[in-house]
């Protein structure tokens, strides 16, 4: 019996955005956000360990592991370096330089998924991930000008449009892989 634990990155992901999108429309702009670092660091470290176990064991076809399994792992260590950052005050900003490069992936990732048809569904599974890529690549312009609450909302609403992707998908994945014949 194929068991694979994409459903688990698929949720986790959509609740890490969640919170991201929530922390962005309410408290990016705010001195203390010290109290956001468990959030941050909950979705982190599931993406991080999912993603290296799926990297170095392959238990999807070649492109999905890739797709998945490799980003997984840059998001979880975003969130990770995230929670950690806010925990002791630091500036978010050098993590929106890294979180451009991640974004592009995921962005290139998702018009190839489109490109070549992987997945039940290519366009939701590539807009997933181009939106979620799209929240990386503009992460340092929302850092640079977080009191400008216009570019706050189009963040948060990106965040979460992409969020309700990955939860249709999972919930989606979750029904079908919990079916009773045992195949």
């Amino acid at each position: 019996m194929f068991i694979d634990y994409v459903t688990l990155m698929l949720i986790n992901m959509a609740a890490g955005l969640f919170i991201l999108a929530a922390f962005i429309w309410k408290d990016i702009d705010k001195e203390n956000n010290q109290f956001w670092a468990p959030a941050f660091a909950l979705p982190g470290m599931i993406a991080s360990i999912c993603g290296f176990a799926m990297t170095f064991s392959w238990p999807l076809p070649k492109p999905y592991n890739i797709a998945f399994g490799e980003s997984s792992i840059l998001l979880g260590f975003l969130f990770l370096t995230a929670a950690w950052s806010l925990a002791n005050g630091w500036e978010l900003l050098p993590l929106g330089i890294y979180a451009f490069f991640a974004g592009l992936t995921g962005v290139l990732i998702g018009i190839r998924i489109i490109n070549l048809g992987l997945t039940s569904s290519p366009l939701i599974s590539g807009l997933g991930f181009i939106l979620t890529g799209s929240g990386g690549v503009f992460a340092a312009a929302v850092l640079l000008n977080r009191r400008r609450k216009w570019l706050r909302i189009v963040g948060a609403v990106v965040l979460i449009a992409a969020a309700l992707i990955w939860a249709r998908t999972a919930f989606l994945a979750y029904w079908i892989h919990l079916h009773t014949n045992g195949s």
